[in-house]
């Protein structure tokens, strides 16, 4: 008879499990590489360990720019083939996950003098289209003339503006797609825990064999026997004990949360005029997310955004953009994410390749190297064909790409689907009093998953009140974090469960408050 696995939801963080060994792959890294990894692995029939130090996805893969898309400016560096790559999984992302991966417009205004003018920006837009085959989830591109870019969005700088275009993307909840990639991994049959570090690697000579294991809560200590290792650390793997690391270029990237431009919807597509580097300014969970710039780092640990960084992207945009007059103290929140990409030489940060290798530096041990969080999904299926080979087995075919992780509604089968899903979801959450925003926010978190919302709040009415009067997240959430989605801390709540840490200011005030309906929680 086939293994009985437990459903994607509620995730188990089931110690005893992981020490009941061996297994075929353990994979070290919650981020979204080493939750496809292991999700794609389980899948295929492999017995799989999933261990992350802190929680899923909180290093960078909830430090992203939030957009699955193809990277339009890779064109410019003639990486068509990693465009035509993205563009592919972004179809497919949109399929498996429409509550989490939403299509967004991106406007680029053309100024006078620009370093790619409106011919080079018709020409890349039209390869763009050309290289998305299939059916997608945005439109294609649109020309818009200076009187209609001005009317739309006045704040715009009038002078030198000679019109603009559009184009469309994707925009995700990075931080819970990392999460229901891992919720997917435990219902093919992986054993997944957070707040687990690996200590050190074992070997057998020259084999990598497993780890040695800590749970970081209570000290204890174990050795996990696995017949391949994954390094999946990111910025963090090299740090592993007995890992021959790979040369790596540490690239740091920062984002500022600002509030709503009144009105918007579309993102941006801007260029820095003091240095010419390429950055958005995004509509995002009721604010604006603007970002990145990218610098070399020597280390992942401990990075934050510095005063400079800030006013780098406030200046850009404000010479851009001088309607909306944004300051420091305008500043909601701010973030910074390492990625770890193949040292190589290049005239600029831009320019060094994001294109995805897989390496074995000792028998037994994998480590993926580069990347980007589009195709991570892909990228994975290569890691596991390496997995295969690693333990001497014909690799059997990958299916993640024609399963729809848990939330998206059985019934969608494209973008108008899950629209009429939405609405009649919204619908029927306006009927239990939830105003429009909160409704619209916990369809796209959570999906059909909303029904588990739903019975905390049958549960216990006083959990559907917001945490935070600013923000559409409910108590009911908090209860259901640490219920069913391994929450072990506040911080694992308010910046990925939800991301309340980065639209309100933060206060003490609301902190006890989901500390206090954690406990509840357990009670």
């Amino acid at each position: 008879m086939p293994a009985v696995h437990p459903p994607a939801f509620p995730l188990l963080r089931n110690l005893t499990a992981l020490q009941e060994g061996p297994f075929d792959v353990l994979v070290i890294g919650g981020g979204i590489y080493g939750s496809w990894t292991a999700y794609d692995a389980a899948q295929r029939g492999l017995k799989v360990a999933l261990i992350e130090r802190s929680d899923w996805g909180a290093g960078t893969s909830q430090s992203s720019s939030k957009l699955i898309h193809g990277g339009l400016r890779y064109l410019e560096h003639y990486e068509f083939a990693l465009v035509r790559h993205a563009l592919a999984e972004r179809r497919v992302l949109s399929r498996l996950a429409p509550h989490l991966v939403r299509p967004l417009n991106f406007v680029v205004p053309v100024w006078k003098g620009a370093r790619v003018g409106r011919m080079q920006l018709l020409a890349g837009l039209t390869l763009y289209d050309f290289l998305a085959t299939g059916k997608q989830p945005v439109p294609r591109f649109k020309s818009f003339s200076r009187k209609k870019l001005l009317a739309a969005h006045p704040y715009l700088d009038e002078a030198g503006l000679k019109g603009g275009l559009r184009y469309g993307d994707c925009q995700e909840d990075d931080a819970r797609m990392t999460l229901f990639v891992v919720a997917a991994a435990q219902a093919a049959g992986a054993v997944c825990a957070n707040a687990v570090a690996a200590d050190e690697l074992l070997f057998d000579g020259e084999r990598c064999v497993g780890a040695a294991l800590r749970d970081t809560e209570t000290g204890e200590r174990f050795e996990l026997r696995a017949s391949c290792v994954v390094n999946a650390g990111g910025p963090w793997a090299h740090r592993l004990p007995g890992a021959p690391a790979p040369a790596v270029k540490l690239v740091k990237g920062v984002h500022l949360v600002l509030p709503a431009i009144a009105g918007l919807e579309d993102a941006f597509l801007l260029t820095a005029p003091s240095d010419g580097r390429v950055f958005f300014v995004i509509p995002w969970n009721g604010r604006t997310l603007v970002g990145t710039t990218e610098s070399s780092v020597l280390d992942a640990t401990g990075l934050g955004v510095d005063d400079t960084e800030t006013g780098y992207l406030l200046d850009a945009v404000n010479a851009l953009m001088p309607g909306l007059g944004w300051t420091p103290a305008d500043v909601i929140s701010r973030f910074a994410g390492v990625r770890s990409l193949q040292a190589e030489d290049a005239e600029s940060l831009a320019a060094v390749s994001r294109e995805f290798a897989v390496l074995t530096p000792r028998p037994g041990l994998i480590w993926p190297l580069g990347g980007k969080y589009t195709t991570a999904r892909c990228d994975a299926v290569d890691i596991v064909d390496r997995v295969f080979d690693s333990l001497g087995r014909p690799a059997v075919a990958s299916r993640t790409d024609r399963l729809p992780l848990a939330g998206a509604p059985h019934e969608v089968r494209d973008l108008g689907d899950f629209t009429g899903w939405q609405q009649e979801a919204i619908s029927g959450l306006a009927r239990r009093g939830f105003d429009a925003e909160t409704a619209s926010a916990l369809t796209l978190r959570h999906g059909t998953g909303i029904r588990r919302v739903e019975a905390l709040i049958d549960e216990n009415p006083a959990w559907a009140a917001r945490i935070h009067p600013d923000a559409p997240y409910l108590g009911a959430e908090v209860v259901l974090a640490v219920r069913d989605e391994m929450a072990r801390t506040v911080d694992d709540v308010v910046r990925r469960r939800m991301p309340l840490s980065l639209v309100v200011p933060d206060a003490p005030t609301w902190r006890a408050k989901v500390a206090a309906l954690m406990a509840e929680a357990t009670a």
